[in-house]
Parts: C-alpha cells; sequence; structure tokens
C-alpha cells in the first residue's frame, strides 16, 4: 500500500510539474487586439486593447495563468463613455493602460476623435466602468504610476515622454508635466509604463513605429523624475533584427510588465502574423513572452529579445476555459462580446428574436466615414478559417442589399451579398472594394421568391475565396477567389485589423437582413 501511495504522489506531481511547463501558443489573443495592458490582483490577471474607431471600446480579458484568456466585456460599452460619431478606423481609443491601486481599477486612455486622454475606474472590472474624467496633459498612450498615496500620470507629447501627478478620480493635473526621458533616438517615442523595482524606476516604452522595426526599450533612475539612463542592451524586444528576419512575427513592441503571485515576471506585447509574403491582414495581436529579472539588473525578454509562435518555456499552472461554440445561432438576448460596431451604432436597427439577427437596412454605406453602417462584425483571428452564413432579404427595393463582408476599413473591402434587381428579381453580387477601385466580380441572378441563401468566405493565406449554397449548406457553388495582399495594412493603410462584418445597406432604409446563424472555424 505504502508503494501504491508514493507511486500516485510521484505521479500527481509529475502531473503538476507538466501542468506548468508544457509551453504554450502565440499569440495568446489571437487577431486585432493590439496594445496590450495587463495587470495582477491576487490571483486574476486583467488586458485591456485597443479598440480604436469601433464600439463598444477596450475590449478586457481575465485569465488565471496568463496563457488562457477570457473576455468578460468592454470598459467602453456606452456613448456617454465614447464619442465616435466621426472618423475612420483608425481613430477613437489608442492604447489603453489599466492598474489597480487600493481597491480600485483605474483604464487610462485617449479618445483621438474626441477631447484626448481621460480615466475611468471601477471596483469590479466586468460590471461597468464610470464616466470618464478628462486629464490636460496631452500625447497618446498614456499610462498611471501609483506610489505613497500619489498617482503619476505619463505620456508622450512633443515626440517626448512627460511626467505629471494627478488626481485619478477628477482628473485634476497637480504638478506641471516633466519630461523625463526622450528614447534611444528611434521615431515614435511611445507607450511609457513606470515599474519600481529593487529601489530604481524602470521606464519602458516602444520605439520604431508601429511597423516592422518597432521595438521596446528601457532606462531607470533613482528618482521618478529622472535622469534616465537608458539600458545598454536597448531594444530588449525587437524582430528588426538578423536573428528575427525570418521570425513569422514581426513588429513586436508596445510591451507591459506584470509580475506573477509565484515571483515571475512577464511581459504582453503586440506584433503582427507575416502571411502572403511580407503582408498581415489580422492586425497586430497580444503576444506573451517570460522575463528574467533579476535584483538591480536589466530586465531580460525570453533569453534574447525575440518571441516565437511554440513557446517551450514554463508556464504558470494552466486553467483553460471552455471551448466557445464556433456557430453563433442567435439565440440569445443580445450578442456575444466579440461581436462590434463601426462608430457608434443605431441599435435599433438590430433585433434578435425567433434565433435570428435582423439587421435593419441603412442608407448609409460600407464606403462612409460619417455614421455607422448597418453592419455588426467580428475580428478575423486565424490567417486560414471559413465564415459561414444563412441570409434573406427582405422587404427590398431595387438597389437594396445584404450579406457578408471580409472588412478592413471604409475603402477596402470584400462583399458578398444578395441584392434585388430592377426587375425585381434578386441575385448574389460579389464585389470587391480597393481603395479607389470598385468592381463587381460576378452577378447570379436567384429565382424570384428565392429562399435564404447560404453565403461563405473561406481564408487562406493567399486568397479569400467566397461560394455559396441554395439548398441550406448542402451542397456549395464557388464564385471566384481574391488575393489576400489587397486588404492587408500594407495595401489598404490603417493599423487595424480585418473584421468579418454581417451588414444592410438600402437607400430607402426600408429593407432589411435576416441572418439565421453565423459560423467562424479556424482551419
Amino acid at each position: 500500500m505504502r508503494k501504491v501511495i508514493l507511486g500516485a504522489l510521484l505521479a500527481c506531481s509529475i502531473l503538476a510539474n507538466a501542468e506548468t511547463t508544457e509551453g504554450y501558443k502565440n499569440p495568446v489573443i489571437k487577431g486585432f487586439y493590439p496594445d496590450p495592458s495587463i495587470v495582477n490582483v491576487g490571483d486574476d490577471f486583467y488586458l485591456v486593447n485597443s479598440s480604436f474607431g469601433y464600439f463598444p471600446g477596450v475590449p478586457i480579458f481575465h485569465s488565471n495563468d496568463l496563457v488562457n484568456w477570457e473576455q468578460i466585456g468592454h470598459v467602453l460599452d456606452r456613448e456617454s463613455q465614447l464619442n465616435l460619431k466621426t472618423g475612420s478606423e483608425w481613430g477613437g481609443i489608442y492604447a489603453p493602460t489599466i492598474r489597480y491601486n487600493d481597491g480600485v481599477f483605474y483604464m487610462i486612455t485617449t479618445n483621438v476623435s474626441d477631447k484626448g486622454n481621460f480615466i475611468v475606474h471601477t471596483t469590479d472590472p466586468a460590471k461597468g466602468w464610470s464616466e470618464p474624467v478628462w486629464l490636460k496633459q496631452a500625447g497618446i498612450d498614456p499610462s498611471l504610476y501609483f506610489e505613497d498615496g500619489k498617482c503619476y500620470m505619463v505620456s508622450n507629447p512633443d515626440v517626448g515622454i512627460w511626467l505629471c501627478e494627478i488626481d485619478p478620480m477628477t482628473g485634476e493635473q497637480l504638478t506641471e508635466s516633466r519630461r523625463i526621458w526622450d528614447g534611444t533616438g528611434a521615431r515614435h517615442p511611445e507607450a511609457p509604463h513606470i515599474y519600481k523595482k529593487d529601489g530604481y524606476y524602470y521606464l519602458l516604452i516602444a520605439e520604431g513605429g508601429t511597423e516592422m522595426g518597432h521595438s521596446a526599450t528601457i532606462a531607470r533612475s533613482r528618482n521618478i523624475y529622472g535622469p534616465y539612463t537608458p539600458n545598454p542592451a536597448n531594444p530588449i524586444l525587437c524582430h528588426f533584427n538578423k536573428e528575427a528576419q525570418y521570425n513569422p512575427i514581426q513588429g513586436t513592441g508596445h510591451a507591459d510588465f506584470v509580475q506573477a503571485p509565484d515571483g515571475s515576471w512577464w511581459l504582453v506585447c503586440l506584433g503582427f502574423r507575416l502571411q502572403n509574403g511580407n503582408h498581415h491582414l489580422l492586425g497586430r495581436e497580444t503576444f506573451l513572452a517570460p522575463v528574467r529579472w533579476d535584483e538591480n539588473a536589466w530586465p531580460v525578454v525570453n533569453g534574447n529579445g525575440t518571441i516565437s509562435l511554440d513557446m517551450n518555456v514554463p508556464t504558470l499552472p494552466l486553467h483553460p476555459f471552455p471551448a466557445k461554440p464556433e456557430k453563433d445561432e442567435f439565440n440569445a438576448d443580445k450578442l456575444g462580446y466579440k461581436w462590434v460596431w463601426l462608430r457608434n451604432p443605431d441599435m435599433s436597427k438590430y433585433s434578435l428574436k425567433n434565433g435570428k439577427l435582423t439587421i435593419q437596412a441603412s442608407p448609409i454605406k460600407l464606403d462612409s466615414y460619417e455614421g455607422s453602417p448597418s453592419m455588426v462584425l467580428r475580428r478575423q483571428e486565424d490567417i486560414s478559417f471559413r465564415a459561414t452564413t444563412d441570409v434573406k432579404l427582405t422587404n427590398a427595393g431595387e438597389g437594396a442589399e445584404t450579406g457578408m463582408t471580409v472588412f478592413t476599413n471604409g475603402n477596402s473591402h470584400y462583399d458578398l451579398y444578395i441584392t434585388r434587381l430592377d426587375d425585381g428579381k434578386d441575385a448574389i453580387v460579389l464585389r470587391y472594394r480597393l481603395n479607389e477601385l470598385t468592381h463587381i466580380e460576378k452577378v447570379i441572378p436567384l429565382a424570384k421568391n428565392s429562399k435564404s441563401v447560404v453565403l461563405r468566405v473561406e481564408g487562406s493565406p493567399n486568397a479569400y475565396s467566397f461560394t455559396y449554397s441554395l439548398d441550406g449548406g448542402k451542397k456549395f457553388d464557388y464564385i471566384a477567389s481574391m488575393n489576400t495582399r489587397y486588404l492587408s495594412t500594407e495595401c489598404a493603410g490603417g493599423f487595424t485589423g480585418t473584421l468579418i462584418g454581417l451588414y444592410a445597406t438600402d437607400e430607402a432604409g426600408k429593407a432589411s437582413g435576416a441572418f439565421d446563424y453565423f459560423e467562424y472555424k479556424p482551419l
């Protein structure tokens, strides 16, 4: 019996050890979830991301192990917090920072389409956040540091990192802003975060711009106001070097440190995955790396300042969440957190009833930069995927349309939809919008009074392929394929990612699209 018990204990020990050393896959949050900021409270980690011109704003995630993340809501979930009336997809909310002090969570960020920098707060990140308090110090990517009853704010006005003391509840600036570091000389010094360790104040920033040359650099000082001495080994995170030139992850930077309850240090950062040559379509995603941070020493990211898709490193004990269904049957009373809108939506145009999502058409086109089209979207999270929906066009006049779009911005999207022709019949149409060019690839007439149509787009590294089904999804007919690169950041511009949208447009505003389900499946 003693041997049996000892054997069982040994097996448990091995299992527990395996649970903490099995490694993980990057990115830990896939798709257009850039500019991550993280905080640890007890056994819980919370992470926020930029959302730019999409509503609700600032998605917030929860984890117990840094590897598995579950979205628990949005920080900015009402129009009084987030004014996105006009502007492009890359306006709106820039990099947020989340911090915790004396029982209160704070989120500080910038709305470049409104009044600049502001703070909201809560005691429970999953149960709603306060109205904004606006801040005097300008720049983007603001962050907070708390010490001895004081709250300090850093941001990057005037192409440098500036510091002041504020009241985080009222937004009042209590001291004059002081310039504390200009970075190492690369362009766009931004994303500052302050940490204190071993008597030093460490100032972590991003440099190089948020493209291929992105990086993270660090400096330290015995005084929070400086002077700051840069790390001789800067940058501490960068893939714009020989060692990472063939790495499928590029553009790494905009990082934030966190210390886990076991004392280990970690870093979250953004990066993008290349496909179809040097193109990226998914946007900047959230990556995770271990950090060695010895006493009085500079932090070292993953041994050599690079990260990989397969991270064979020890982890915290893993706590995965139950898998989410790939198919949204639209049976809930509201859409899940993955769904977002462009700018501030008119929610009266969306209804969930009898297992269908009905979108009332709007005259606002997908190409418009004013107002919010009747369109709801979710991020493309995988280079290879399949998205399918069953849709019916109702109450339509000539030119009304409803369907699915692969959407990067108003000037760059591929649309597969049903439209009403001038003869009163419906047709399936595949349209490409490529910057200044619009091209109708194919028109497939349908029988009058046709039933709903199943539309599908399948993504691969090099192409989006479009198909349709008239028998409920049993048999799909091929329409055409289009190169992915035209929707990439490198071709379409901006710095947001590709999303898959369901929409309806109609000059008369009378038509609607009835969607029976939406399925997103990684391949």
